[in-house]
């Protein structure tokens, strides 16, 4: 069972809002019913396409069925951008920049396929338009994302800094937000954008991938600061705000080509020439990384959280808050955001579950619930767990049609058997309940490994996710032992912020303790997650340790989302043992089918 439920049958008129991103990156579905987020999920999950961006119908149809309603129900449709919005902007900036006829083709082109998203909807939903009555909305992107950051954060007061790729003409926007509405301060226009800045240098590096700048974030630590005086060039305040130099890139003459719809998302590289003329080479995806890569990756972190913390510094001194919510892509950097309250005069940070594209869905439903409908503040998001469930029955028919021999244990015999395997080295894929939102594996569709084994990066790397050796994986902690481990003591339960653990813990934790010494944390509550928590418990008992190595369950694919792309995973990796509810498969028993027994595995 989902460890949170909402009674919709006490609702007899109840206000039901489907929240859609489209179109955009990390396509999802939200469902808010009267003020509460009932499910959420992207379309990634059902078509197994990283980071895809088209029209979410199966996310859609999900959410319907998850909250037991019908289409005929829904009474707000809820969509995360507006092509009207900006539209003088957008004008003046065609105007005297005239951009490539290409580049003009292709954006009419792609907010073509969003004005008819009405009559895909009703496609989606089995209707006739005719027979569709909800009322549509489109909000602007990053109304949204605001609302996603302020209207389910924890504070009655706060500043907010929405800072992503691009989103209606606009990469920026700050604000200062009490109960419901917000006042804008500052906004940054298109060209200019610090997601576009690490987007083209993600690029340069050879990680050609849409999502691949958190490569760079991890890659970053092995280098040192040698560019950043280049780097302070390309990008360099300008009052409240940045400025680009536009001399390192083509996008505002050619646009940015993306294909969105056939496979995963593509991004053709919008760097100049003057880039490679003075930083030298880009990187060829298959040539090595070498120490200058490392130092530019250093280099650009570092003049990005310098932008970040510019762009905080002059808002709160704007605000007077000490309070700051982070959302938009920008915000998924969890280096600059572990920096915040030590750098800045702000006290409590929050970042939604989702603060990406893909929360865009609840954030426009939110906004329609509050904004535009006007009722107050109700629901804070303080968990991560609104997607699909499998049952216990799923778990055993998907196990059946494998092939596989597992036991089924009771919750006290599976801790105990979970945490022994995992002290001897074993590497255990966790599937339980509810699936996370958002690109984090928050302990439901999740690997776990021992913490304190100086191999296990690389076993985890190499072996079962195929990926660079330099990749750190996040240390999941009890909450109520963070201080023991990290200079600091707050909840982070969404791997949102990266902290330095404490220099006498390095070596007891070395599989989850970066190069230079920091975690991407996770804090775990029995509130929030009980079994998880439970878990983690039972090893802090047998080991002193309360801690474990979490990564996401996938292998090159989105998180898993049923015990059939679990076992799949889980056959074609060197996985050891994977538990599917109360249910669970080793490898390593004498029973298991020889073709499944070793796998062969190639590094990265």
């Amino acid at each position: 069972m989902p460890f949170f439920t909402y009674d919709l049958k006490q609702h007899q008129n109840m206000t039901v809002i489907l929240g859609i991103n489209a179109f955009h990156g990390d396509a999802s579905a939200a469902l808010v019913v009267d003020g509460k987020l009932v499910s959420a999920v992207e379309e990634e999950r059902f078509n197994r396409v990283k980071h895809w961006a088209g029209f979410p119908a199966e996310s859609i149809r999900w959410c319907l069925q998850d909250a037991g309603l019908s289409p005929s129900d829904v009474d707000h449709v809820a969509i995360s951008f507006n092509p009207k919005a900006n539209i003088w902007k957008r004008i003046g900036f065609v105007a005297t920049h005239w951009p490539a006829p290409s580049a003009i083709l292709d954006r009419l082109k792609r907010q073509g396929k969003t004005l008819g998203l009405e009559e895909q909807y009703a496609n989606a939903v089995g209707l006739n338009r005719s027979a569709v009555r909800a009322q549509f909305h489109r909000i602007e992107h990053h109304q949204t994302h605001v609302a996603a950051g302020f209207l389910i954060s924890p504070f009655e007061e706060a500043s907010v800094l929405s800072v992503d790729g691009m989103g209606d003409f606009t990469s920026t926007l700050t604000a200062h937000a009490k109960g419901l509405n917000w006042q804008e301060l500052n906004r940054v226009y298109y060209p200019h954008s610090i997601g576009f800045l690490y987007t083209a240098l993600t690029m340069y590096l050879g990680f050609p991938h849409y999502g691949d700048e958190y490569k760079v974030m991890g890659l970053a630590p092995y280098g040192q600061p040698e560019f950043a005086d280049f780097f302070r060039k390309m990008i360099y305040p300008k009052g409240d705000t940045f400025e680009l130099n536009l001399d390192y890139f083509t996008h505002h003459k050619k646009g940015i080509q993306m294909v969105w719809n056939d496979g995963a998302p593509m991004v053709t590289p919008f760097y100049s020439q003057k880039l490679e003329q003075d930083l030298g080479p880009a990187r060829d995806k298959k040539s090595p990384m070498t120490s200058r890569h490392d130092n530019i990756a250093k280099s650009l972190q570092v003049v990005v959280e310098e932008i970040i913390l510019h762009l905080l510094n002059r808002l709160q001194r704007a605000t007077g808050s000490q309070n700051v919510c982070m959302t938009g892509g920008v915000a998924m950097n969890s280096v600059a955001n572990g920096k915040i309250t030590s750098l800045t005069d702000f006290k409590n940070v929050y970042v939604p579950a989702g603060a990406a594209d893909n929360g865009t869905s609840f954030g426009a439903a939110f906004y329609v619930w509050n904004r535009v409908l006007g009722n107050p503040r109700t629901f804070i998001q303080d968990h991560a767990y609104w997607g699909c469930e499998s049952t216990e029955d799923d778990c055993v028919t998907a196990i059946r049609a494998a092939g596989l021999p597992w036991d089924t244990l009771d919750d006290e015999a599976l801790f105990n058997q979970t945490t022994d395997l995992m002290i001897d080295g074993k590497v255990i894929g966790w599937f339980q309940g509810r699936m996370e939102f958002g690109a984090r594996a928050l302990g439901n569709r999740t690997l776990l490994a021992d913490p304190r084994r100086t191999d296990m990066r690389d076993i985890i790397n190499l072996r079962i996710k195929f990926r660079e050796k330099f990749r750190p994986f996040a240390p999941s902690i009890l909450e109520e032992h963070v201080s023991d481990w990290f200079e600091i003591n707050e909840a982070t339960p969404y791997m949102e912020k990266v902290f330095p653990i404490r220099p006498d813990r390095h070596a007891q934790i070395p599989a989850v303790t970066h190069v230079d010494g920091s975690g991407r944390l996770q804090t775990v509550s029995k509130r929030t997650n009980p079994r998880y928590h439970a878990l983690i418990s039972r090893f802090h008992e047998k080991t002193g340790v309360p801690i474990v190595l979490n990564t996401s369950l996938n292998e090159n694919e989105p998180i898993v989302r049923t015990p059939a792309e679990a076992i799949s995973c889980f056959l074609r990796t060197d996985m050891d043992v994977l538990v599917l509810g109360s249910h669970l498969i080793n490898r390593h028993r004498t029973d298991f089918p020889e073709q499944y027994r070793k796998r062969i595995s190639s590094g990265v």
